[in-house]
Formats: C-alpha cells, sequence, structure tokens
C-alpha cells in the first residue's frame, strides 16, 4: 500500500524518513524551500525534493500535506514550532495525520499505531514530520526506527507464499569472514544454487524489503556481524556519506550490491 515517502528535508526526523525511504528503494520526495536550505546547510542532491519558488518553510509545510494521502508527526511530549503547524495545517485541510508521541509509547507500539493509521486511511504517499535534530538529538533514530519496525510489520501481514523463502541458504558457517563488500558478496553468491541467484536477480527492487527482512538474521551471522566483524561493518560504513552505518544499514548495503551484481550476470545469462 505504501508507496512513497515525502518530508521537508529538514534534519531529524524529516532526513530519517528519506534516508528509510533510500534504504528500503521506496519512492521518496517532497518540497523544500528555496536554496534547499536546512539548519545544516543544503540539502544534498542525492534527496529528490523539489523547491518551493520561496524560502518561507511554512509554504513547504504545507505543500507537503497537500501532496500526500496522509501525515504522521513523530515526537515527543506537545508539539511545538514547525511540528504543531504541521498538525493545524492538516487539520484545517481535513487530510488524514496522526501524532505519536514516544514520551507514550514505545516504538514497537508506535510502530503499531503507525502500521493502523496508514492501512486505516489507504496511504500510499505518506508525509512524515517532526523535530529538527538541534531541537531533539535522539529524533533520527527514533524515527528511523519506528518506519522500519512499520515496515516489518506490514511485510508480516503480506501473503509470504511467493518462493522468497527458497532463497535463505543452509549449510555451516564460514570459518573466515569476509572483510569487504567485494568478499561478502562473493561468499554471499558462492552459497546460493544458480536457481536462487536467478530468482534474486529477476526480484523487484521496490520490494527489496521483502528480501532484506527475509535474510537478515541469516546475513548477520553469515557475514561475522554477530561475531563482532568490525573489518566489513568499517568497510560498509565508509560507503556511506557521513561514514557510519548500523548492523543492520550494512546487511541492506551488502544486499543491494549483491542484487546489482545479480542482475547485471544472471539476467544476462538468462537471456543468452
Amino acid at each position: 500500500m505504501l508507496k512513497k515517502i515525502i518530508s521537508g528535508g529538514q534534519t531529524g526526523a524529516d532526513r530519517a524518513a528519506l534516508d528509510f525511504a533510500i534504504k528500503f528503494n521506496i519512492e521518496h520526495g517532497g518540497w523544500i524551500p528555496k536554496g534547499r536550505i536546512t539548519e545544516q546547510g543544503p540539502l544534498p542532491m542525492k534527496y529528490q525534493l523539489v523547491e518551493m519558488e520561496t524560502t518561507d518553510y511554512r509554504e513547504r509545510t504545507k505543500q507537503n500535506i497537500i501532496d500526500s494521502h496522509g501525515t504522521v508527526i513523530i515526537s515527543r511530549g506537545n508539539l511545538s514550532g514547525g511540528s504543531k503547524l504541521t498538525q493545524t495545517y492538516a487539520n484545517v485541510l481535513g487530510k488524514p495525520n496522526c501524532y505519536i508521541d514516544l514520551l507514550k509509547t514505545d516504538e514497537f507500539e508506535a510502530a503499531m499505531i503507525l502500521k493502523s493509521f496508514i492501512m486505516e486511511n489507504k496511504i500510499r504517499i505518506l508525509n512524515v514530520a517532526g523535530p529538527r535534530l538541534s531541537y531533539h538529538p535522539w529524533i533520527y533514530k527514533d524515527v528511523k526506527t519506528v518506519l522500519e519496525v512499520t515496515l516489518y510489520l506490514v511485510f508480516s501481514d503480506i501473503d509470504q507464499d511467493n518462493g522468497i523463502y527458497d532463497c535463505i541458504p543452509c549449510g555451516p558457517a564460514k570459518e573466515s569472514f569476509p572483510q569487504t563488500i567485494e568478499e561478502a558478496v562473493v561468499m554471499f553468491c558462492d552459497d546460493l544454487p544458480l536457481k536462487t541467484r536467478i530468482f534474486i536477480a529477476k526480484f523487484d527492487c521496490q520490494k527489496i524489503h521483502m528480501l532484506y527482512f527475509t535474510l537478515l538474521d541469516y546475513l548477520r551471522h553469515k557475514m561475522g556481524f554477530d561475531s563482532g566483524n568490525q573489518e566489513l561493518l568499517n568497510d560498509c560504513c565508509s560507503k556511506t556519506e557521513d561514514n557510519t552505518c548500523t548492523i543492520e544499514d550494512a546487511v541492506m548495503e551488502i544486499l543491494k550490491r549483491f542484487k546489482k551484481y545479480l542482475e547485471t550476470d544472471h539476467i544476462l545469462r538468462v537471456v543468452k
């Protein structure tokens, strides 16, 4: 049901939503003030937001509400500033909106609330809002966690009888672990039969979360992340814009590179 994530591009909650969408190959976008301004300078071009003709944050807030099917605001305590304005605009415009107060609910409960909000309102384009990083330094991690758990809950409800579990390889773990993403891709490829490699190569990129949630625990173990493989984690982090990532982010980076490699090698092999 959820097809696109939009936000205003500000640090904190907005940026967490965009990074979540990019991680899971979900379409993203939204409006941002002229000059792509944020409190940390211009928003990097990798984020596919459209500039307004004005630098007024209020106008971009209103337009993102108009262009979405519903808005979720994630914060802690009573709303203020731009978050309060977002809720007010949504109510005035008659658009579905949901405020999740993380002082009153934990991340899993918040994800349950958000999942219900998305399903009940048939939301395909979700606008995500909340405080900027300077107001709430922890909000980026909070929002990203809530969105990822929500996606997992949606995934868990989907009919999974589609051959995806055939992708989970069997066999003992290797005695040594890869230290680079390239080595990880080769190891993963060696573990899979040709039929499974072709299946993943042809798998819809927009549904990569299905592969991710199916293979997450396996890859954590197989790549040695659960055994403290800091070399591979560091290599994965070095490929990111800010040189930081979690183990889960590293698993997704490996999976994306693995799929891209298979798309080049195995789909061509099928065509031939």
